[in-house]
């Protein structure tokens, strides 16, 4: 099998409840883009990404679909079910920019699922949980709106929160104690600071709220203020936005940096990397969140396909980025249904996108 076409699609997603806030910033949509491979055995496979705005991670959305253009035509005539070949092609072609590759790594994916007639998750491990557990995110907001959301959430069966936070200590203090005096006994709460705080602010507020069960995620912007904070802390630490390489698992677990770890593909470069990453945090006893930077349809789909084949003992939660939106992008995204998602046995990723809503392709590289 070989690789015929590589075609580039841009779609923006807004946002079901207006905008979506964290730290500082804010969004009303986002934009994502969507690849599709096509095969001269007539399979195609699909992959989505979706960076966070320009500014969170050093990813954007111009950017993943200039790298894809950088990278279609020497990814002409190379066979996507030899997976390993494939990303060391685009790392040949492309230094860095892992999240312009987990597209097309992701749509190699799908197309191997449908090639052997398998699900992805059965190709990433087997089917290791049958639903997966969500967490629901409280966008920054006002603390009494914010406490009014998570009310809301739990009248919907959610049971695991993730607060936004870190835009100032005394308001994040404020925010973290009215929403978690909402908590019901039993649910899980973090508040997640996107790297928003400076050292100094994010060991004020962990001290103020000592007496808060919560995790904390992401407090400072680089791995060193964190683990700063920790050793000032007695609350659970998760690792996010500097947790974007096999080495910084490697030494955040040396150091004792973090109790938890958040897993996004597309900050990884794809599944591939994304298994690797996750094999390697169970083997060396880390529990993660498995998510993506963001995305529609295509992009849940993956998660809930890492997830499903990932064993619970080391699965947190993860997130159901499509619930989010107003606009659908593809048929057959996982399902959700009280705080779980659950993915199908179709083969591949198990989503079709829907082309009236992708609109014109922005370009199609072909042999």
């Amino acid at each position: 099998m070989k690789i015929t076409g590589i075609v580039c699609y841009q779609v923006n997603l807004p946002l079901k409840e207006g905008s979506y806030s964290w730290s500082n910033q804010s969004f009303s949509e986002f934009d994502s883009t969507v690849v599709m491979i096509e095969t001269d055995s007539g399979l195609v496979g699909f992959g989505e990404s979706c960076p966070l705005g320009p500014s969170y991670l050093p990813a954007y959305a111009e950017g993943a679909r200039a790298g894809i253009r950088q990278m279609a035509q020497g990814l002409l005539g190379e066979n996507p079910l030899a997976i390993s070949q494939i990303n060391q092609r685009m790392d040949e072609l492309l230094k860095g920019h892992p999240y312009a590759k987990s597209a097309i790594d992701m749509a190699c994916w799908d197309i191997m699922g449908k090639a052997y007639n398998q699900p992805v998750y059965m190709l990433l491990g087997g089917l290791l949980q049958e639903k997966v557990k969500l967490f629901k995110v409280v966008t920054r907001q006002n603390a009494d709106v914010m406490a009014q959301k998570i009310r809301d959430y739990q009248d919907q069966g959610f049971t695991q929160f993730q607060m936004k936070v870190g835009a100032g200590a005394d308001d994040d203090i404020e925010r973290i104690r009215q929403v978690s005096a909402n908590l019901r006994t039993g649910n899980i709460l973090a508040a997640d600071a996107n790297t928003g705080w400076k050292q100094h602010e994010a060991i004020r507020v962990v001290k103020a709220v000592k007496d808060v069960d919560l995790y904390i995620e992401q407090p400072c912007i680089s791995y060193e203020e964190c683990l700063a904070v920790r050793r000032h802390t007695d609350h659970p630490i998760i690792l996010d936005e500097c947790m974007d390489s096999l080495h910084m698992l490697i030494r955040g677990c040396k150091d004792s940096a973090m109790d938890l770890v958040n897993l996004k593909i597309n900050r990884i470069g794809g599944l591939t990397r994304a298994r690797q990453f996750r094999d390697l945090a169970i083997e060396l006893g880390i529990t993660m969140t498995i998510e993506d930077s963001w995305g529609g349809e295509i992009a849940t789909a993956a998660i809930a396909h890492l997830a499903h084949s990932t064993s619970v003992e080391f699965h947190f939660q993860s997130s159901a980025f499509h619930e989010y939106h107003s606009l659908a992008i593809a048929e057959g995204g996982p399902s959700i249904e009280h705080g779980f998602m659950f993915m199908g046995n179709e083969p591949g990723l198990g989503v079709t996108p829907d082309f009236d809503v992708l609109g014109e392709a922005l370009f199609s590289i072909t042999s």
